[in-house]
């Protein structure tokens, strides 16, 4: 363990600034992924372009106090990745490969409990080009009274994509427009999905037979390359055509083995061939090649559409379809229908009755029905008919009607459907008439009008038929606002009149309703009755857990509410306390209502009465605990996050201090905070150090510091604070403090990058240059990387601290450049000195240049300094006089040599107002490598130049 832990805390003296510095949330939206540019569109809307399929990141910058929490949400849906969930509870926004339907505008919303929510939105451009799609089209017209034909050719190409695409046509390698060719008509058709172009060849020629390519392109937006599709056009290209080797409807029985061929007729190029079903896929086994479909084994389920499609880009696609139905009949039902036009709903003799016998089949108008009375074929008369097809009942439903009912028409009549000669099953009806035939009652069983049961058991209702026949009872609710039974259905058959529920939930509760169907029994208006569901369930409290704080010797009142239950009272209500069971409380004064609540009063707070209090209160369904925990403890403190450039570096000692700011919550809800207990500890190390702050009485609001001081570059640490009253220790808070290097415009005071931090002082990749420099340490290297080239640590010699440099291996070229850009400063002072550390190992080592970028009349790029080849494993200072003539920025240049072996670093960066020093490098800056050698010898400060100009200009 090193020996710094020991000087985390200095004794700097700990103070209070002000009050009253909670303040509103505030907000701002930045980009940290894969955007390939983000711009201002119509000055108020910020736009993101990002490409299809890379990583979408938005980091959202809040400052307020408390810290505000943050909520990322989008139009029309939520901001996960999957938009069907809920919104992103986070700073951060991350979508991987995100697709064009994830384009939109992305909201920020940050609130803290003080003011109102800060709201920032950002609209995200998702940029895509998918392959484009070429069809052809042929007409063929007649031209002065047909001496001759005109034949006339569009050539249509689409494509989606964002922004909206180019087109170029060309013939071969030649690009056509209107203009170098009157043959051709290049124009966008309306009312077409998607962004299209049409070529029109007027009055085919010759030469208009050959290849066309129509190419599409977004202009190089995001990196999506252009994209093409090829047509070879010839006097023989014509739209697919199609036949059939069976009929368009074909029926088959069950069991067979089914085999229909698609065979083309015509189409060039070579149609493709393709077979689908509807509804849904192509069955279970079914095998689809070429243009022949083989289903083995047909079942009933197999019946539908299949369709065979060609395609080849030519005119429309040819489809041919086959409807194939599989034999088969199930659901045989009867009707019995009294006398209508006397509106009787009962048999009599001397009126007409009807009975009818239906059954689902298919092909249904292939079904035929035959009656037979006590075993024997019915025989047709003036007073028995039967009919098929009755308007006013199902397609295909054969009809028994007796004219003038006898006491000898009395008996059993069969209804048997078929197929003939068909290995199909048949099925049978039978309906039994005589004076004991009646048509239904319905009602509820006495003692059933009302179902109470517990959740999660099972439950039966159930609704007594008399009658005979006696019909199936059809269920459903009466509740508007739950029109589905708990199958999901709206009706729901039962043959005995009674519905079983498994597992009733409370939202089952409501009023079913049971009716007679008019099938399987009398045609007549159905009779029906109500059954009543009541659900009981456990009882749901308020609070489920709360924590109750309070100063020492004041008293307490707890309160367990009931929200709901079934029933919607508290039977019993018992409090315990750490555990043990307490005396009840007094008793509630008696109301015409049951109650809905239960207290506990506790007269004074003290450290033996502090604990968990739990309130068990049951409705004599099950019960439910509100969870108190009492304390006199002090809430956490809140760490404020907002203070202005926190951390202090300290280049010599490669040290750094940070100011630690925070306000004490609810300071007055217990009893004065004493001192506070302050934990430091570096990440990925076991000791911290402790100590004890003292504090004067604390308000709500107040601002306190304290400064950590020795803490090491870059390493972070992480922070705990505990506060303490006359009751003990509070509530812990703990962060994460992180090492941050300052990017503010220079000043007198150090302004140093060490590049420590991953933001690298606000310095940025050039997007002119051929590739990029890289920010490591020794721990982050490559393992693989090439030897004696680059430093092997930085500047401080410790594996953890962090340099610049250029990684020269392939696919690296001689004169490549990587530059890399500092902030824009505001120029304040006449000169400027930029001092920094070099490292320039290998024997094909390159340039490293120093330019100013100055920005009073534009942008324009002056050499100040410049060193070049091998100047050993070593590192070196160099310090450069500048004289910018207004806002300006800095600009660090590596040039690639002639090898791999050419690898340039840089490090600790610093621009201070005011001349260079005028003396030679000091030999303690001179850092000698591990394995270099004997150490080198001091070298002459380097000058570039513009710096030889600027001296002159000062003598």
């Amino acid at each position: 363990m090193e020996l710094t832990c020991l000087l985390l805390l200095a004794l700097i003296p700990f103070h209070c600034q002000g009050q009253g510095v909670y303040a509103p949330a505030q907000a701002q939206i930045v980009h940290a992924g894969q955007a390939c540019v983000v711009k201002e569109d119509n000055i108020s809307e910020r736009v993101y372009t990002i490409r299809e399929g890379d990583t979408l990141v938005l980091q959202c910058l809040v400052t307020g106090h408390p810290r505000p929490q943050v909520r990322w949400t989008k139009t029309a849906g939520s901001a996960s990745d999957k938009f069907q969930e809920t919104s992103v509870f986070n700073e951060t926004l991350r979508i991987e490969r995100i697709a064009r339907t994830q384009g939109g505008r992305y909201y920020c919303k940050a609130e803290n409990g003080v003011g109102v929510p800060a709201i920032k939105s950002i609209r995200v451009d998702v940029q895509y080009l998918d392959e484009p799609m070429l069809t052809v089209h042929q007409t063929v017209s007649d031209v002065r009274g047909n001496f001759y034909q005109e034949k006339t050719v569009f050539l249509r190409c689409t494509v989606n994509s964002n922004p909206p695409a180019r087109f170029i046509w060309k013939r071969g390698s030649d690009t056509l427009s209107h203009s170098q060719d009157n043959g051709v008509d290049i124009y966008e058709p309306l009312y077409t999905q998607g962004e299209t172009k049409v070529l029109k060849l007027k009055n085919l020629r010759p030469q208009d037979y050959a290849s066309y390519t129509c190419q599409v392109s977004v202009r190089n937006v995001c990196g999506i390359p252009d994209k093409a599709v090829t047509f070879q056009l010839t006097n023989t290209t014509a739209p697919p055509a199609l036949k059939l080797s069976v009929n368009e409807t074909l029926v088959v029985n069950p069991g067979e083995n089914v085999t229909v061929q698609c065979l083309l007729t015509g189409g060039d190029p070579l149609p493709q061939l393709q077979w689908s079903h509807g509804p849904g896929p192509l069955p279970l086994g079914a095998l689809a090649q070429g243009g022949t479909l083989s289903i083995p084994s047909v079942q009933a389920r197999d019946s539908g559409y299949y369709n065979c499609t060609a395609t080849n880009n030519v005119g429309n696609p040819a489809k041919k379809t086959v409807n194939l139905l599989v034999r088969s009949m199930k659901n045989a039902t009867f009707q019995i229908t009294p006398d209508v036009i006397k509106e009787s709903e009962n048999i009599q003799l001397g009126q007409d009755l009807k009975l009818s016998c239906h059954v689902d089949a298919v092909p249904q108008e292939k079904v035929t029905y035959q009656w037979f009375k006590n075993g024997k074929p019915a025989r047709m008369s003036k007073r028995l008919l039967v009919t098929r097809n009755d308007p006013e009942l199902p397609a295909v439903t054969s009809s028994l009607e007796l004219i003038d009912l006898h006491f000898s028409d009395y008996g059993t009549y069969l209804c048997v459907a078929s197929f003939p000669g068909a290995p199909v099953p048949d099925l049978s009806v039978e309906v039994n008439i005589s004076s004991e035939t009646v048509p239904p009652t319905i009602s509820v069983p006495k003692g059933r009008a009302v179902v109470t049961v517990r959740e999660g058991s099972p439950a039966e209702l159930q609704c007594e038929v008399r009658g005979k026949p006696r019909p199936p009872v059809l269920w459903s609710r009466v509740d508007k606002e739950a029109a589905l039974l708990p199958s999901g259905l709206p009706l729901e058959e039962t043959s005995d009149g009674k519905l079983r529920l498994e597992r009733v939930s409370r939202d089952m509760s409501g009023t079913y309703r049971c009716q007679t169907a008019r099938y399987n029994g009398f045609n007549v208006r159905p009779r029906e009755a109500q059954v009543q569901l009541n659900v009981q369930f456990p009882p749901e409290v308020e609070p489920s857990s709360q924590d109750v704080r309070q100063a020492l010797g004041r008293p307490v009142l707890l309160r367990c509410s009931l929200l709901r239950g079934s029933p919607q009272r508290i039977a019993s209500a018992v409090w315990r306390f750490k555990g043990q069971l307490l005396p009840p409380p007094p008793a509630v004064p008696v109301a015409a209502e049951a109650p809905d609540h239960s207290e506990l009063r506790l007269d004074a707070v003290t450290r033996d009465s502090s604990g968990s209090y739990e309130c068990s209160v049951s409705n004599d369904v099950g019960s439910a605990t509100c969870v108190f925990q009492v304390s006199a403890k002090a809430y956490s403190p809140e760490f404020y996050f907002d203070t202005p450039n926190p951390t202090r570096s300290h280049k010599l000692s490669k040290n750094y201090s940070y100011v630690l700011q925070w306000t004490q919550r609810e300071p007055d809800a217990v009893d004065p905070v004493l001192n506070y207990r302050l934990s430091v500890r570096q990440l990925n190390q076991h000791n911290a150090m402790v100590k004890a702050i003292p504090v004067r009485r604390v308000e709500k609001g107040q601002l306190l510091e304290y400064i950590l001081t020795d803490l090491r570059v870059p390493h972070s640490y992480e922070v705990r604070l505990t506060p303490y009253t006359t009751f003990g220790a509070g509530d812990m808070a703990s962060r994460i403090i992180h090492y941050t290097e300052p990017i503010n415009s220079p000043n007198l005071s150090d302004n140093t990058c060490h590049f420590e931090d991953e933001k690298i002082c606000g310095y940025t990749q050039d997007l002119t240059d051929n590739f990029d420099w890289t920010r490591q340490n020794a721990l982050t290297q490559n393992p693989k990387r090439s030897p004696n080239t680059g430093p092997p640590t930085d500047i401080s010699g410790t594996p953890e601290g962090y340099y610049m440099f250029i990684e020269t291996s392939r696919p690296r070229e001689l004169g490549d450049r990587a530059r890399l850009v500092s902030p824009l400063y505001n120029a304040s002072a006449k000169f400027y000195c930029v001092s920094f550390f070099y490292h320039m190992y290998g024997k094909h080592i390159g340039s490293l240049n120093l330019l100013v970028r100055s920005r009073n009349k534009g942008a324009l790029d002056m050499h100040a300094w410049s060193l070049s080849g091998n100047k050993g494993n070593v590192w070196q200072q160099a310090h450069v006089p500048i004289n910018p003539s207004g806002p300006f920025q800095i600009i660090f240049e590596g040039v690639r040599g002639s090898g791999y072996l050419g690898d340039i670093a840089i490090d600790d960066v610093t621009l201070k107002k005011g001349e260079c020093p005028r003396k030679q490098m000091d030999p303690n800056k001179v850092v000698v490598m591990p394995g270099s050698g004997a150490p080198c010898q001091p070298r002459p400060q380097l000058w570039g130049p513009m710096a030889i100009f600027l001296l002159a200009l000062q003598r």
